[in-house]
Formats: C-alpha cells, sequence, structure tokens
C-alpha cells in the first residue's frame, strides 16, 4: 500500500511491513501528481502511467523514467523525510 501526499509533493509506499520507501510523487511523463497506491503500483490519472512501489521503476507508460526516490526513516513511530 502506500499514500500520495499532494501538498509535500511525494508519495510513500510500504512494499512489506515495516519497510518504507518515498518517492517524487510527479509523474516523469507530463509532470501530473500521482493520484493513488493500489495493486503494488503508484498510478498517475491523467495518462494512466503506473510505477512499481518497491522502486517507483515504470510499470506502464507512457512515463519515460522512474520516479525519483527520496529518503524516509521510522523514528519514534513517525516516518521521516529526508531533506
Amino acid at each position: 500500500g502506500g499514500k500520495v501526499f499532494a501538498d509535500q509533493q511525494v508519495v510513500v509506499t510500504q512494499p512489506a511491513a515495516g519497510q518504507f520507501k518515498a518517492f517524487s510523487a510527479v509523474c516523469t511523463h507530463a509532470g501530473c501528481t500521482v493520484g493513488s497506491v493500489s495493486g503494488g503500483t503508484i498510478v498517475c490519472p491523467c495518462h494512466g502511467s503506473k510505477y512499481k512501489i518497491t522502486d517507483g521503476s515504470v510499470v506502464q507508460g507512457p512515463a519515460p523514467r522512474p520516479l525519483a526516490e527520496k529518503s524516509v526513516t521510522v523514528a519514534n513511530g513517525q516516518l521521516e523525510l529526508g531533506s
């Protein structure tokens, strides 16, 4: 699963229990903000691009590149994004 934080332009996923990944929420195709996380993919509503929740790589185009990965850690039960 995962969640899109549109205000911060980041999407956080949980590929496995206790494992968190963070990526840019800006689609590499046309710059839209991705809209949801479903079925193991991050989905862009604009043109249907999909990315893997594990590494941000493209599963379905037209996106030409993966989503940029961001650092995320868990501290005191809170997710913290790196700068």
